[in-house]
């Protein structure tokens, strides 16, 4: 198995919009796993003035090759007009662990 493994940042308005962004991307096979971070503050810049939001944060494990359909059902159906879905990746890891991601995000392969 090669290493696809990316960690996907993205914010939700609040704990439901998160959860449901969560149910869909797993229940979809697009996540192995998303954990979903506790209410912080977002300062950004939007539209010329600088902007103060309450935001839940989530983290999405997955893979490569799963980014642009994980990007298009997110867009569809997040509130925000411009979502932050920013992907990094990840260098190494544990085998067993990107093993298992490799085989949750593939619904032909038991998890």
């Amino acid at each position: 198995m090669t290493n696809d493994a990316i960690v996907v940042f993205m914010t939700a308005a609040n704990g439901e919009e998160a959860t449901r962004l969560a149910d869909m991307l797993v229940g979809a096979h697009l996540a192995a796993c998303v954990q979903i971070l506790p209410e912080m503050e977002s300062v950004y810049r939007w539209q010329g003035k600088i902007e103060r939001q309450s935001e839940v944060l989530l983290l999405v494990k997955t893979t490569r090759a799963k980014f642009d359909e994980l990007e298009r059902e997110v867009r569809a159906l997040h509130s925000y007009d411009t979502p932050e879905i920013i992907a990094v990746p990840v260098i190494t890891g544990s085998a067993p662990y990107l093993d298992w991601l490799d085989k949750a995000t593939d619904p032909r392969k038991t998890t």
